[in-house]
């Protein structure tokens, strides 16, 4: 070999090297902060930081606690933490600033306009152009642009500082409930909305649209229910895309995007109305489906449906997280999905092709009267399932006293396969519609490849009845019939709604709240319930009057009170989980779980019990697990952070093993994902504790810990 071959040799040996350093330094540069929902646009939940360690995490402590003062629901919301400043919101969506290392308020924005939002709020969206620092965040059917230094409104954004969400949809939908719970995707000048909208036939379209983040004008549209002469319009019925009475096949969970590739990842929700599709038949692309678009066009680039003609609520529940799966010795780099079937699908970015085969298996159709079901569903082969796939005779919580009266439920309702039709019988929801998988979404570890999810183990018992005919509406007054139209499926007959399913009785509610506060909640929502902004003023003052226990007795004719959305002839009951007389899951426990996939092979290197019930287990029963809402934060310094279980405990884990390290009590239920970040030196977790979901403690703080 010569000099001079040797020389570039070395040359080029030493140009790998440094090209493999830099990679891992921009790896780790890439997963240091905290500036995006979920710790960046891969959506992973991970932080290059290694401060804390399993070694240590049992000496952390309280480093500051921020009280907003505001106790009027959950907080969701998954801080970011951009140049030494955490941002994030509170539970009536109020925006704020806080020193990342003291917790000592910068700013605090309340919308003067309507200084309380009822819905609910999973954190803000940054942006910056030199100077120009923008959070954006949503409330009500606003999106807002906040100047980051100062907390006021830019007024060069939309409409003075916040733009109408409802920009872009048809006219149809101009009067239809919308709002989003999610922080917006930043891809250069453009932010991508997630939205959230009815569940029933009064949904608006659930159209992907992205905005320019300087002026809020629309700059694309990608049609969920596709149009005429668009690829998938034949898998609906022929006028579903007018949006008279179909509708959602939204995004609300957020997205996730490669931004080197200037690829978006969008997984979309059912159609509404959700439990019956017999008026709009086929397989509904793009209902349920995971999306990839351009970025910078709003263009398909592959798809993947996980439900055809979905009739069960299987909303895809979680951003996607963008992993590399390692096979054969070659890097590929993939998106993985989870589900609240409680499936996860692994694909290849750029193609859309599966990395664990897939089999369309056949389910039942024994669907009810005017349905269409469609015959198969997609299920892959690896990873196994994360949740229980069916409820079966033997699977009776063993604990509760009622097991005779339970077994009798069972068996009376549809429950052999999680497919099985809605009907008027009853059918079982499991997973259930809080999944499986829920809104937290799943963590990964680019170190190890591990995919961590947690999942909720919680059966629902669903029930379709005919709709009331306009006949026997008109003999209602006016404002019950309004009720017994928009709010008996949540609420009941009696009023008294179904608290241990998380909805509140409206028995008395004139004797708790005023006219405005309630007129409010039926025009714009609260939490999850939609907003019903399509009724008349007339119809909003009599149903206010009406629970109120004050309606003037005024009948009308059956003419007069037409079903607007006559296509669609059943109702649902009400979500109504299958517990047992003392407010316990039906089922055999696990009721929470926390797993840990190796995305490589599609192995599960572990699984444990989340939460429990901490009088149950002074009985001696073994930690149940229970319910559980946020997702987990991976660091490399070898820990997992969780909080989101209804006992109100933040955890820590080793992210190896699963065993659990350290674990404090909450002032109030962390209902959020943490984030973890870094100021002046020492490392940062922080969680956002809000409570009040599940019948837990109200709470109005963020609590952040460090070591000492």
């Amino acid at each position: 070999m010569t000099f001079s071959s040797l020389t570039k040799l070395v040359i080029v040996g030493v140009s790998i090297i440094a090209a493999a350093w830099y990679s891992i330094a921009d790896d780790k540069n890439k997963y240091s902060g905290w500036s995006e929902f979920l710790g960046g646009p891969e959506r992973t939940h991970y932080s290059s930081l290694t401060q804390i360690t399993p070694q240590n995490v049992q000496n952390l402590q309280m480093a500051w606690e921020y009280h907003s003062g505001d106790t009027t629901g959950q907080i969701q919301c998954n801080p970011i933490i951009v140049d030494g400043i955490v941002y994030g919101t509170t539970a009536s969506v109020q925006v704020f600033a806080l020193d990342a290392a003291t917790g000592k308020e910068i700013w605090k924005y309340q919308d003067s306009k309507d200084p309380q939002w009822f819905n609910s709020n999973r954190g803000v969206s940054y942006w910056e152009d030199g100077n120009d620092k923008r959070i954006f965040f949503s409330a009500g059917q606003w999106l807002f642009a906040l100047n980051a230094k100062t907390g006021k409104l830019i007024k060069s954004f939309g409409e003075k500082g916040r733009m109408d969400l409802h920009n872009g949809l048809p006219k149809s939908a101009l009067d239809k409930f919308i709002c989003s719970n999610t922080p917006g995707t930043i891809h250069k000048d453009l932010i991508i909305m997630p939205v959230r909208l009815s569940e029933g036939a009064d949904a608006a379209p659930g159209d992907i649209r992205a905005f320019n983040v300087r002026t809020g004008k629309l700059a694309w549209t990608f049609h969920t229910i596709p149009y005429p002469g668009e690829l998938g319009y034949s898998t609906w019925a022929k006028n579903n895309y007018k949006n008279e009475d179909v509708g959602a096949a939204n995004n609300w969970a957020g997205m996730a995007i490669d931004r080197q590739r200037g690829i978006l990842y969008v997984p979309t929700g059912s159609a509404g109305f959700d439990f019956y599709g017999g008026n709009r038949p086929g397989q509904n692309l793009f209902a349920n489906c995971l999306l990839a678009l351009d970025a910078n066009t709003g263009k398909r680039l592959w798809h993947f449906q996980f439900v055809h003609h979905d009739v069960w609520d299987r909303d895809l529940p979680s951003a996607p997280t963008l992993v590399t799966i390692n096979r054969n010795g070659k890097s590929i780099d993939a998106v993985a999905q989870i589900t609240k079937s409680g499936f996860v699908f692994v694909f290849d970015r750029v193609t859309g092709k599966s990395l664990f085969p897939i089999k369309e298996i056949s389910v039942p159709v024994n669907g009810i009267e005017g349905e269409k079901p469609w015959p198969t569903q997609p299920v892959p082969s690896k990873p196994a399932p994360f949740a229980r796939q069916n409820i079966g005779d033997t699977d009776i919580n063993p604990y509760a006293e009622n097991k005779e009266e339970l077994l009798s439920t069972l068996k009376e309702i549809r429950h052999r396969n999680q497919f099985e039709q809605p009907s008027k019988q009853g059918t079982l929801i499991f997973p259930g519609y809080d999944g499986g998988g829920e809104w937290g979404g799943a963590g990964y570890d680019p170190e190890t490849g591990l995919l961590y999810v947690n999942s909720n183990e919680m059966a629902w018992i669903m029930k379709l009845v005919d709709k009331p005919k306009s006949d026997k509406l008109a003999q209602l007054p006016r404002g019950e019939r309004a009720y017994v139209q928009y709010c008996t499926a949540c609420h009941g007959q009696d009023r008294k709604g179904n608290p241990k399913s998380g909805y509140p009785s409206l028995a008395d509610i004139g004797k708790r709240r005023d006219r405005a506060y309630i007129q409010n909640i039926i025009k714009g929502g609260k939490a999850m319930m939609p907003g019903f902004g399509y009724l008349s003023t007339t119809d909003r003052d009599a149903l206010v009057a009406y629970l109120h226990g004050e309606e003037k007795k005024e009948v009308s004719s059956a003419a007069a009170v037409a079903d607007k959305f006559a296509s669609v002839p059943y109702k649902m009951t009400g979500y109504n989980k299958f517990l047992d007389k003392n407010g316990y899951p039906a089922i055999t426990p696990p009721w929470g779980q926390l797993s840990a996939i190796n995305l490589n092979t599609g192995e599960y290197a572990w699984k444990i019990t989340l939460g429990e019930f901490k009088e149950l287990t002074a009985k001696g029963i073994p930690p149940t697990g229970c319910e559980n809402y946020g997702g987990p934060v991976i660091t490399a310094g070898g820990v997992l952070f969780i909080a989101a279980t209804k006992d109100g405990m933040f955890r820590a884990f080793d992210k190896k093993t699963g065993k659990l390290l350290w674990e404090t009590q909450l002032p109030a239920a962390g209902f959020a994902t943490p984030s973890t970040y870094q100021a002046n030196g020492k490392q940062y977790v922080v969680i956002a504790c809000g409570g009040t979901k599940l019948g837990t403690p109200k709470g109005d703080s963020y609590v952040a810990f460090a070591l000492p």
